[in-house]
């Protein structure tokens, strides 16, 4: 077994005894590869795919096509992957054998059609969700994964210079994340989660970039994901064309003062929900506690890793408890009426007594020369 599948196998095997199961099944939508990518470090392109972990042995990955069984080959972490037939498990249903209780990671993603034929081709075992409990094996970070995150994270200071030095009157929104997706690409990146606003105090939160033209005085606020080697790390600044204005900087300031108090609760042992109350205690402080709420915004922060928006989400009554070496992004993004909805956050990993910072990228308020 590969020495970092290693480690992963050891962790994930101490959670499913806690949980008593007998093997673990990843199961990879589309959209959602992050499970089955940490056991197999593949980059995968079809619609569906699995990775089983036994109790004991070889982790197996299961996949739709030629193309993906190569992938995992080449990743060299499982041997021999196997093609399937979808919706048709046999393959998979063979490799679970006589396990009594099989936890699956993203089963609730799972179409009935293959939920149905696992179900029928195993009619001695039990099927239970484990999308929680692989979630909180991969919240901690192995040494490798640490690397691979602080790679994105010097990829997303450079995105955010690309960014700033496009900033011109006239240019749209879709030019700019051009210029952006570029250079990262150029870095290396596989994928770039981005979204974008740009305008006045009228701005109430972000999209994908549109047609609009940028004009002197508008903020330009931005989240830059970028991904290498399946791991994100993220950026939030906002940035203004031109000098700021006074109500730009007051929000600044505002933001900066919450970022900064999340930050320094941050430890091992801490919980998210008293990083998201240290933030979200600063705006009840000055008067705007109400835009702390899910009426103008969704979370103050979140984790990173193989998905660009793992838990734990940083919220009020979300009681996850950060361990070493976990990594999240501290982001106090919200809309306020000083001058509309602003964005301000970075990455760190979690250390015992503090954080270490991702990002070497100052937190200001930018402002581009017109």
């Amino acid at each position: 077994m590969h020495e970092e599948l290693a480690v992963r196998a050891s962790r994930l095997r101490e959670a499913m005894d806690q949980a008593e199961l007998d093997g673990l099944l990843a199961f990879a939508p589309g959209w959602r590869r992050e499970n089955v990518r940490y056991l197999t470090n593949a980059r995968l392109r079809e619609a569906f795919a699995l990775a089983y972990l036994p109790g004991d042995g070889d982790a197996h990955a299961f996949v739709a096509s030629v193309e993906d069984q190569q992938a995992v080959v080449s990743a060299g972490w499982v041997h021999e992957p196997r093609l399937l037939d979808f919706p048709d498990c046999a393959e998979v249903a063979s490799a679970l054998g006589s396990a009594g209780r099989v936890g699956v990671a993203h089963l609730e993603l799972m179409p009935a059609a293959i939920f149905t034929s696992l179900e029928t081709s195993l009619p001695g075992v039990e099927l239970v969700s484990a999308t929680r409990l692989m979630d909180l094996v991969r919240l901690v970070k192995t040494d490798w994964e640490l690397e691979q995150v602080r790679r994105a994270g010097v990829v997303c200071s450079a995105a955010w210079n690309a960014l700033v030095g496009s900033l011109r009157p006239g240019i749209r929104e879709y030019e700019i994340v051009a210029e952006v997706e570029a250079q990262i690409k150029g870095l290396g990146a596989e994928d770039n989660f981005m979204l974008f606003a740009s305008g006045g105090d009228e701005v109430m939160g972000m999209t994908p970039p549109g047609r609009r033209k940028l004009e002197v005085g508008d903020m330009v606020r931005t989240e830059l994901t970028p991904q290498l080697d399946g791991y994100y790390a993220q950026i939030c600044r906002s940035a203004v064309l031109g000098e700021p204005s006074a109500a730009q900087r007051t929000s600044f300031e505002l933001f900066d003062e919450a970022l900064q108090a999340g930050l320094d609760t941050l430890h091992a042992g801490v919980t998210a929900h008293e990083v998201a109350r240290a933030e979200n205690d600063v705006f009840r402080k000055h008067g705007y506690g109400e835009y702390t709420t899910s009426q103008y915004t969704r979370v103050r922060g979140h984790g990173h890793g193989l998905h660009p928006d793992e838990i734990p989400s940083l919220l009020e009554g979300e009681e996850t408890v950060l361990e070493e070496n976990a990594v999240v992004i501290v982001h106090p993004n919200t809309y306020t009426p000083i001058a509309g909805y602003h964005v301000l956050g970075d990455p760190v990993i979690v250390t015992k007594s503090g954080f270490a910072p991702l990002l070497t990228t100052e937190r200001i308020l930018f402002s581009a020369a017109v």
